[in-house]
């Protein structure tokens, strides 16, 4: 992985067989504070796609395992991934340019193109993919947006339902700090929460639906306090 200084970075994943172009583009983009990422076949780069949150893919067409229209259909129609896909190819035919955009691709970049243009298009596309910043809440890999109510984990969607995205967005605008259970409970039932112990119930289809898929679990338990969302235990 290569770091690049300044502010906030953009996280690309490169997928690319040919390794000079690979190469060509680190060197460019590390001047621009991306953080990057590279696979060099398809296989390699569904494997970080679904366990990795990136900004942007750039995706070759023509890959050994898994060519780039397989990739980016399985991203979508599988992983359920919005992840914009700039893809790359050789080939610049209408036709083939449909096919790109039919299996899920974002924008287009013929080879040979000039890295600037490259760099435009990712910051064009990251820009466009993020909207307003100050809608974004981030915890580590997991972001919710509380504009358009979708929750992303590393680069896969996370569907929720309203009290479990009530509950998630509550944790994440407080993180790492701990939230109460009766401020919980009062977020969700007001001065009536219900008989037993409901709040749990709600906590565990949560942390089902956001740590269960992954490695590592983000939301825990404080034992006789509360619940609180961080990367660490």
């Amino acid at each position: 992985m290569v770091y690049a200084l300044g502010v906030m970075p953009v996280r690309v994943l490169i997928v690319e067989d040919n390794r000079d172009i690979c190469a060509n583009i680190a060197a460019y983009l590390a001047k621009h504070s991306y953080i990057m990422d590279f696979a060099y076949d398809g296989i390699s780069a569904m494997q970080l796609a679904l366990t990795h949150r990136f900004d942007v893919i750039v995706l070759d067409l023509m890959l050994p395992g898994m060519d780039g229209l397989s990739f980016c259909k399985k991203l979508r129609s599988d992983a359920k991934a919005d992840t914009p896909v700039l893809m790359l190819t050789a080939r610049d035919t209408l036709d083939d340019k449909l096919k790109g955009f039919a299996a899920g691709a974002d924008d287009y970049l013929v080879k040979p193109f000039a890295l600037q243009e490259l760099h435009a298009r990712l910051q064009a596309l990251y820009k466009r993919s993020h909207g307003k910043t100050d809608n974004l809440l981030t915890v580590g890999e997991l972001t919710l947006n509380r504009s358009t109510l979708q929750v992303h984990r590393a680069g896969r969607r996370v569907d929720l339902n309203p009290t479990g995205m009530k509950l998630l967005q509550r944790l994440m605008e407080q993180a790492p700090a701990v939230v109460a259970r009766d401020e919980l409970e009062t977020l969700l039932w007001a001065d009536e929460p219900p008989d037993g112990d409901a709040l749990r119930s709600h906590m565990y289809k949560l942390r089902q639906a956001i740590d269960r898929p992954f490695d590592s679990p983000l939301i825990h338990t404080v034992h006789r306090i509360g619940y609180r969302i961080a990367e660490d235990a």
